[in-house]
């Protein structure tokens, strides 16, 4: 039973990591005017993993709002 459950939670986050990385693919192959809708959109309010995932784009791009 343990077996099962580690070999299912290993999965799940190998599944999640997947999915992080097609995000953070997704941010990057943004153009620059839509990566900056992006960031405008999640500009206001409390920080968000997206957000950050922006910032650092524009950062990389030498981009600001």
């Amino acid at each position: 039973m343990l077996k099962t459950r580690m070999k299912r939670m290993a999965t799940e986050t190998e599944r999640a990591l997947d999915r992080l990385a097609a995000v953070e693919a997704s941010v990057v192959a943004l153009a620059d005017e839509d990566l900056l809708d992006l960031a405008d959109i999640f500009a206001a309010g409390d920080p968000t993993p997206l957000r950050n995932m922006a910032e650092a784009e524009m950062r990389r791009r030498n981009l600001s709002l």
